[in-house]
C-alpha cells in the first residue's frame, strides 16, 4: 500500500498546457485531508496548482502566485512581511511590533507548519509539487491559525526509481531600475533501492526600483535589492517494504537592503518647508537619513515516518524550526516630530534615528495519525498533536546624540536619559521592549468519512484543543512608560465540522459543509503614552486584551469535470465572533487590537479550466466576497465609533471583486530546431480594498501633522484617498520547446502599473505617509532543462 502511494503521489504532478495534437483534462492529487484524494472528490473548495501551472504563471512566490487562486488574496506590507487571507477573513494590518497577533491563515511546506503572523517565510517555490490552498476554516485537522483555511506547499519528494534533475536560469530588467535573476537546481539520486536523495538548491538576486532622497540633495538609486539563497535536502530511506523515514532540511537567507515603499509625505522631505528646501516626493521615491534593511534566517529541520500495516498508515510528522528575523527601519522621521513635539532644536530633530526589531523564533512540533487504508465504507483518520514555540521579540531604537538633545531641551526636567532606561544597557536609545512568549498546544482531532452508498457520502470530524501562553512586557526609554508584566492565557474547545457529497454523475458532484475554525486569542501591549496626544490616549486606552475569535463557516459547492471543461464553484457564508481589529493608535506609534463581537463574510468563487480547441487553453477564476463588521465599536465616554469598527464598514485588506482570466495557445514548430511553441497572456483584476478599518471614516485621508518645523506651520493638509484603487496586472510571455529543454521570453506587468498595494502612516501619520507599490514592467528570459 505505501509503494502504491508513493506511485500516486508522484503521479500528482500533470500537465495542464494543450500539445498542437490533443489535450485533455485529468484530476489533481492532493493530500489535503491527510490522506490521498483527487481534488474532484473533496467535499469542500479547494485549490491545487501543479508545478506546471506555477512555470507557466512565472510565480515566484505566494503573492505571486494568490492572484491567480479564487479567494486568495495577500497583503503587501513590505519585503518578507505579507498578510494572507482567504475568502475574506481579515483582522487588517498586523504590523512588526505586534508579535502576540495570529495568523488566520495557516501555511505549510509538506507536513510542516511554518505561518507566523506577518513573517511567514517567503520559501522559494522551486521543484514544487503542488500548492494546496484548503478554502474556509480546517481547525479539525490543521488547528488554531487555520481559522480562514489553509495553503500547502508540496514538494516533489526523493524517489527510488532513477536519476533526475532540473535546472533552471533566469535573468530581467526592471524599468527605471536594476537587473536580476535567478538560478536553481534540482536533483534526485537513487542510492540502491533502499535510500534516495532529493536536494534543491538556489540563488535569486532581487532587482532594485525605489530611489531614495536624502539630506543636502543626495539621492540613492534601487535601495530595495536583495537577495534570497537556500536549499532543501532530503533522503528517502525504505527501511522495510512498507516502512518509509524521510528526514530533510531546509535552509533559507533573505536580506533585502530596502523597502517597497513610495512616500508622499515625510517630516524631512514635504513641499511646506521654507528654512529647508521644500520637496514634493514622487513616484517609487522615499526619503531617508539611514539605510533600511530586512534579513531573515530559516533553519526547519522535519521527519516523517510512514509505517502501513494491512489496514492502517500510521503517520509520525515531526519538525523543529529556527529563525532568526532582522527589520532596521529608517525611524528618523517618528523620533524627529516626538522632538519637534517636546521642544528639541533642529538638531535634535534631525538626529537619525534607527528602529530595530528583532524575532527569535524556535518551534517543535509532533504529529502522529492513524489512517484506515481498506476498501470498506467507512475510512477515517485520527492523531494527536504537541506544539512548542518560544518567539523573543525585541525593539531597539538607537539614536546617537539623543540623549545630549534631551538634556539641551529640559524635556525630563531633573531626570537624565539614562534613568528611564529600566535595566537596558547603553545610552541614547529612547525606546526599549524585550517581550518574550511561550506557547504550548495539544491536540486531539479526527475524522471520518462514510459511503452510504455509491453517491453518497457523509464526512464528521472534530479537535480538541489546549494552549497555554505566557507573555513577559518590559519597556524602558523615556520613549515608554517603563513597563514590567508577566501575562498568561489559557484556552481549549472543541472545533467540529459536518461535509456531504453527492455524486450526481460520473463528472458532477455537489457538497455541502459547517465547519468551526478558531484564532488564539492574546495580550495587548501597553500604549506609549508619554507620546500620545490627548485625544488618542482616550481612545485607545483600557483595552488589556482580546479574547478566541471563533468562525463558523457554511458552504454549497458544485464540481464537474469533463474531457475538455473543467468548472468548480462554491457559495459560502461565514459568521465570526470576537472578530481581532488590528488599529493603529495613532500618535502614540502602538498598534491595538479590538474584538469586534460579530462580523461575516459571504461571496461566491468559481474557477474554470477549458480547452475550446486542443491548441488552447482557457482558463477564468474570480470571487466576489462581501465582508464586514455586525457590530458597531464606540468610546464610552465619547460614544464615537472607534476606528471606523461600524456595522456595515467593510473589513480591512480584502477586496471585493478579484478576477483571473488567462489564455495559452499551444503549435507545432521547427524554430531553432524546437518541437512545440506557445504563447501566454494573464490578466489579473483586484478590486477596491483598505488597509486598516479606519481608513474608510470620513475624513481619515485627511492629515495634519501638527507639527511646526522647518518653516512649515504643521496646519498644512495633505490629502489622500485611502481607499486603495483597483488594479490591472497584465503578464504575457512566449515559450519554446525541445526534448528536455524550454526557454520562456516573458513580460510582467506589461503595461507599467504602480498600483498601491497598502498604506503605510509612521506616527498616525504625523511623521510620515506612505504606500506599498508594486515592481514595475519586467521584462525577461527563463531557460529550463530536465535530466
Amino acid at each position: 500500500m505505501l509503494n502504491f502511494k508513493k506511485t500516486v503521489l508522484a503521479a500528482a504532478f500533470i500537465s495542464m498546457v494543450p500539445t498542437a495534437s490533443y489535450a485533455q483534462l485529468e484530476e489533481v492529487l492532493v493530500t489535503a485531508t491527510k490522506r490521498v484524494s483527487s481534488v474532484q472528490d473533496l467535499p469542500f473548495s479547494i485549490n491545487a496548482m501543479t508545478e506546471q501551472d506555477i512555470n507557466r504563471s512565472g510565480s515566484t512566490n505566494i503573492e505571486e502566485l494568490s492572484r491567480n487562486v479564487a479567494g486568495l488574496t495577500i497583503q503587501n506590507l513590505g519585503p518578507g512581511q505579507s498578510q494572507v487571507a482567504i475568502r475574506g477573513v481579515s483582522a487588517g494590518q498586523i504590523v512588526r511590533d505586534q508579535p502576540g497577533v495570529k495568523e488566520q491563515v495557516g501555511v505549510y511546506i509538506d507536513e510542516t507548519v511554518i505561518s507566523v503572523s506577518l513573517f511567514t517565510p517567503d520559501l522559494d517555490l522551486y521543484d514544487l509539487n503542488r500548492v494546496e490552498t484548503l478554502r474556509g476554516p480546517q481547525g479539525t485537522l490543521f488547528g488554531s491559525g487555520s481559522v480562514g483555511g489553509t495553503i500547502r506547499m508540496i514538494t516533489n519528494q526523493p524517489s527510488f526509481d532513477e536519476l533526475a534533475g532540473s535546472i533552471e536560469a533566469n535573468l530581467h530588467t526592471v524599468s527605471d531600475g536594476e537587473e536580476g535573476g535567478h538560478l536553481k537546481g534540482a536533483v534526485n539520486i537513487p542510492m540502491g533501492d533502499k535510500l534516495a536523495l532529493r536536494a534543491v538548491g538556489y540563488a535569486t538576486e532581487y532587482a532594485g526600483f525605489i530611489d531614495a532622497l536624502g539630506e543636502n540633495g543626495s539621492k540613492k538609486k534601487d535601495v530595495n535589492s536583495g537577495y534570497r539563497r537556500g536549499a532543501r535536502l532530503a533522503l528517502a530511506w525504505q527501511a522495510t517494504d512498507n516502512l518509509l523515514i524521510t528526514p530533510r532540511v531546509i535552509y533559507q537567507e533573505i536580506e533585502a537592503d530596502g523597502n517597497n515603499r513610495q512616500e508622499v509625505f515625510n517630516l524631512f522631505a514635504n513641499p511646506y518647508t521654507t528654512t529647508r528646501p521644500a520637496i514634493q516626493l514622487g513616484e517609487r521615491e522615499q526619503y531617508l537619513l539611514l539605510d533600511e534593511k530586512f534579513e531573515d534566517e530559516t533553519l526547519i529541520a522535519d521527519l516523517v515516518v510512514n509505517w502501513a500495516l494491512d489496514n492502517l498508515d500510521l503517520t509520525y510528522a515531526g519538525s523543529y524550526t529556527e529563525r532568526d528575523i532582522l527589520v532596521v527601519r529608517d525611524a528618523s522621521a517618528l523620533s524627529g516630530s516626538v522632538g519637534v513635539d517636546v521642544g528639541f532644536d533642529d538638531a535634535g530633530v534631525l538626529l537619525p534615528s534607527s528602529l530595530n526589531d528583532v524575532t527569535d523564533l524556535e518551534q517543535w512540533t509532533h504529529e502522529f495519525r492513524v489512517a484506515s487504508n481498506s476498501e470498506g465504507p467507512i475510512n477515517w483518520v485520527a492523531g494527536v498533536f504537541y506544539s512548542d514555540v518560544d518567539r523573543e521579540y525585541n525593539q531597539r531604537l538607537p539614536t546617537p546624540g539623543h540623549d545630549a538633545a534631551t538634556i539641551r531641551s529640559g524635556v525630563l526636567g531633573d531626570t537624565l536619559p539614562s534613568e528611564t532606561m529600566n535595566g537596558f544597557a547603553g545610552p541614547d536609545s529612547p525606546y526599549n521592549a524585550s517581550i518574550p512568549y511561550s506557547i504550548k498546544q495539544k491536540a486531539v482531532f479526527g475524522e471520518a468519512t462514510w459511503d452510504v452508498n455509491e453517491r453518497l457520502h457523509l464526512t464528521l470530524g472534530g479537535r480538541w484543543y489546549d494552549f497555554e501562553e505566557t507573555r513577559t512586557f518590559t519597556s524602558g526609554g523615556w520613549f515608554a512608560n517603563g513597563d514590567f508584566s508577566v501575562d498568561s492565557t489559557q484556552s481549549d474547545g472543541f472545533n467540529p465540522r459536518v461535509m456531504a457529497s453527492y455524486d450526481i454523475n460520473d463528472n458532477t458532484i455537489i457538497n455541502a459543509q459547517a465547519s468551526q475554525g478558531f484564532r488564539l486569542g492574546g495580550v495587548n501591549d501597553p500604549l506609549n503614552a508619554s507620546l500620545c496626544n490627548d485625544d488618542d490616549l482616550a481612545t485607545f486606552n483600557g483595552f488589556p486584551g482580546y479574547d478566541d475569535e471563533t468562525l463558523w463557516n457554511y458552504e454549497l459547492g458544485f464540481k464537474s469535470m469533463f474531457d475538455k471543461v473543467q468548472f468548480n464553484a462554491a457559495i459560502f457564508y461565514t459568521d465570526i465572533e470576537n472578530l481581532q481589529t488590528t488599529v493603529d493608535a495613532g500618535s502614540c506609534s502602538s498598534r491595538v487590537v479590538f474584538e469586534v463581537p460579530k462580523a461575516h463574510t459571504a461571496g461566491v468563487e468559481w474557477e474554470m479550466t477549458a480547452y475550446p480547441v486542443n491548441s488552447l487553453l482557457l482558463t477564468f477564476n474570480g470571487s466576489y466576497i462581501e465582508a464586514e463588521f455586525d457590530s458597531t465599536l464606540t468610546n464610552q465616554a465619547t460614544g464615537a465609533v472607534l476606528a471606523g469598527i461600524k456595522d456595515g464598514n467593510r473589513l480591512a485588506s480584502v477586496p471585493k471583486l478579484q478576477l483571473s482570466a488567462a489564455a495559452t495557445y499551444t503549435f507545432k514548430s521547427d524554430l531553432f530546431g524546437s518541437s512545440e511553441m506557445y504563447v501566454t497572456a494573464l490578466v489579473q483584476h483586484v478590486g477596491e480594498r483598505f488597509t486598516q478599518p479606519s481608513d474608510q471614516v470620513n475624513g481619515a485621508g485627511e492629515f495634519q501633522s501638527g507639527l511646526p518645523w522647518g518653516g512649515a506651520s504643521g496646519n498644512e493638509i495633505t490629502s489622500l484617498d485611502l481607499e486603495l484603487d483597483s488594479y490591472e496586472q497584465l503578464n504575457l510571455s512566449a515559450g519554446m520547446l525541445w526534448d528536455d529543454w524550454e526557454a520562456v521570453l516573458y513580460v510582467h506587468n506589461a503595461t507599467d502599473e504602480n498600483n498601491n498595494l497598502s498604506f503605510d502612516r509612521e506616527r498616525g501619520g504625523r511623521a510620515r505617509l506612505a504606500f506599498r507599490t508594486n515592481q514595475p514592467r519586467t521584462i525577461g528570459l527563463t531557460v529550463r532543462r530536465s535530466f
